[in-house]
Formats: structure tokens, C-alpha cells, sequence
């Protein structure tokens, strides 16, 4: 008799729903490995490749190439799991998991707002190592919370529609520009100065400050280069609003300017739609109210505050515009376009409220 590995391969032929099915496994990201690699086992095998070869492509060893190419070829896909262990049976059964479950999705003890796993261990009479391990498995997170806002905007799917038709489909000879103002800048400065990074020490500032006044810049973002203009002003009206549409039109003369900015209302203000009917080249596009998120310079305004004015310290006001417009000179020598991916259709499914009975109120 031929030793094991010496004799001729069992052959496997594959339905189509099982070749579908197999790749499925193959490809996901959230398959486990070694269902995985059982899968590109079967692939393989089907295919004719011998097991030598499979062992050396998938790098695993021949005794297992030959294991699970005759469990597919006895049971099909479902041989490719592993089979229930003889291993120590579950300490607590499918109803106490269940009550952890339906305890930490009901109201919390008295006096406090969420549940706890030590709280919820007690009341349900398990270790707090066994709540753990059941919130993860069920994905479950009572000590976090997310906020969240449906706009109310009675045009919301126009202005939805027309604002991402300007990121996907930019009007060709004309500029498109994500406009706003971020305001009340803070001049901070730490109360002593601040201790620099050091291998094994993060570095290190003062709690308390002192403030020096606030400034708003006001930017506008062109979406097609991701050149940034921005100027400070000490106060955000309608005043300073013009100025920086004034700006805007000597920093692009000459085409036509698509303007998205938000429902605020000094971009409403009479004098400043007494300005733009005088120049009709300037068109605006409002974002939904509620919806600033689509602004794309608000994205950029993120990375301001993270990288030039959280962490920095500015003894008065003068620092610290200096300190954002040489930000902007940095960010326009090496700028880069957002890309916006998502369609309207894809952004209306999560924007429209839908009822949901089992909301609390």
C-alpha cells in the first residue's frame, strides 16, 4: 500500500454556488484564517492543482492540504468548520447570557445614567470578567455615546443634490469654493512654559491659562486644488463677511465662482445680497441647515485646530494669527484636494430621519 501522502489526490468538483460561496470566505476580511486558507484549499483543489503544490502556494503543510481536501470532498463547504470541542462546557447557559444582554439594554441603576460591568456583575450575579466578554461578543458599549443631528430643512434633498453635484461634477471654467468662518479663535497662553518631549515622557503643559482675546478667520477652500485663502478679522459680521468676498474676487477674477457656505445668518444680510447682485458671477450654494459637515472646509478647519492651535501657546492675539497664517502658507505650498465619495442617494439614506419605535424619549 502507498504511504499516505504518496497516493493519488481525491478529486473535488465544485457547484457554482459552492465556487461563489468559497471565494466569499477566501476574500472577506472578517473570515476566520484558518476557514480562510480551508477555503483556498478547496479552491485550489478543484482547480487541479496537486496537493504539493497547494501546500507550497499557501504556504501550510502537506498532512493539512490533504485533511481538508477530503472534508470538503465528504461534506462539502460545511466539513470546512470546526467541529464543537470536548472541551469544558460553558459556565453559564444561553439564559443567563441573554439577561446580561436585555439588563444592559434596560434602564441603568438608580442615580446613575449607564450600566457598568461591575454594577451589571452584581445585579446578575456573574463576574465582571463574564459581563466583559458577553458585551464584546454582542458588541455592546454602555460607557460610550455618540451624538447625532437630523436636519430639519424642508429643502434638504435639493441642497444635498446640489452640493455634492458641485464636489462630484465641478461646472468645467469655473471655480468651486467651500467658504466659512471659524470663530472665536483663542489667544491661550500657558500660565509656565511648556516641557518638551523626551524619550519616555510625552511632552507636558500647565492646566490653567490665560486668555489674550479671540480672533475669526475666515477661509475658503477651493476644491479642486485645496488651496486654502484665509484672513483673520477680530469680529465675524456681515462687515467682515464682504471684506472677505472682496478678497475672493481679486484672489480669482475673472471666472465664474461656485460659493458653498452655510445658513448663517450674515450670509444672508441685505448689504451682502446687495454686493453679489452686483456680481453675478458669484453663485451660493447653501449647505441644510444642521449639515455644516458638508462643508468641505470644516474638514479643514479640523486639521487647523489639531495641528497649529490645540497644543500651541500664543501670548496675544498678533501670535496667534501669525501662527494660522503661517499654517495656510505651509498647507498651500504642499495642498491637496478632498475627495468627496459618497452620492446623494447614499448620503439621503442616513440623512432623512426614519421612525424607530424603540427609541427613548
Amino acid at each position: 500500500m502507498l504511504p499516505a501522502m504518496a497516493r493519488p489526490a481525491r478529486s473535488v468538483m465544485l457547484s457554482k454556488g459552492d465556487r461563489d460561496t468559497l471565494l466569499m470566505l477566501r476574500r472577506a476580511p472578517s473570515t476566520a484564517q484558518g476557514l480562510a486558507l480551508r477555503a483556498g484549499i478547496a479552491l485550489m483543489a478543484a482547480d487541479g492543482v496537486s496537493n504539493v503544490e497547494i501546500a507550497r502556494s499557501l504556504d501550510c503543510s502537506l498532512p493539512t492540504v490533504v485533511q481538508w481536501r477530503r472534508r470538503y470532498a465528504e461534506r462539502g463547504i460545511v466539513g470546512l468548520y470546526d467541529e464543537a470541542g470536548r472541551g469544558r462546557p460553558p459556565t453559564y447557559d444561553q439564559s443567563v447570557i441573554d439577561q446580561i444582554v436585555a439588563t444592559t439594554m434596560g434602564p441603568p441603576p438608580p442615580g446613575v445614567t449607564h450600566w457598568s460591568s461591575r454594577s451589571l456583575a452584581e445585579r446578575v450575579r456573574v463576574s465582571q470578567s463574564t459581563v466583559c466578554r458577553v458585551w464584546r461578543t454582542h458588541r455592546l458599549q454602555p460607557h460610550r455615546i455618540r451624538s447625532f443631528k437630523f436636519s430639519n430643512d424642508p429643502d434638504l434633498t435639493e441642497k444635498i443634490t446640489d452640493v455634492i453635484g458641485l464636489y462630484l461634477h465641478p461646472p468645467e471654467r469655473a471655480i468651486v469654493l467651500c467658504a466659512d468662518e471659524k470663530s472665536q479663535i483663542q489667544a491661550i497662553d500657558r500660565t509656565q512654559p511648556m516641557l518638551p518631549l523626551r524619550p519616555g515622557q510625552v511632552e507636558r503643559r500647565t492646566h490653567d491659562y490665560l486668555r489674550h482675546g479671540t480672533t475669526t478667520l475666515f477661509a475658503a477652500l477651493d476644491v479642486a486644488s485645496g488651496v486654502v485663502t484665509g484672513r483673520c478679522y477680530p469680529t465675524h459680521r456681515h462687515q467682515e463677511f464682504l471684506s472677505f468676498l472682496r478678497l475672493i474676487n481679486r484672489t480669482y477674477p475673472r471666472r465664474q465662482i461656485h460659493l458653498i457656505i452655510d445658513n448663517y445668518t450674515t450670509h444672508k444680510h441685505p448689504a451682502v445680497k446687495g454686493w453679489l447682485a452686483k456680481h453675478p458671477r458669484f453663485h451660493l450654494h447653501f449647505t441644510p441647515t444642521s449639515a455644516s459637515w458638508m462643508n468641505q472646509v470644516e474638514t479643514w478647519f479640523s486639521i487647523l485646530t489639531r495641528k497649529a492651535i490645540r497644543r500651541g501657546s500664543f501670548k496675544s492675539v498678533a501670535v496667534l494669527i501669525a501662527a494660522i497664517e503661517r499654517f495656510i502658507e505651509h498647507w498651500n505650498d504642499h495642498s491637496q484636494p478632498f475627495v468627496w465619495v459618497k452620492t446623494p442617494e447614499e448620503v439621503l439614506a442616513k440623512a432623512i430621519r426614519k421612525d424607530n419605535s424603540d427609541s427613548v424619549h
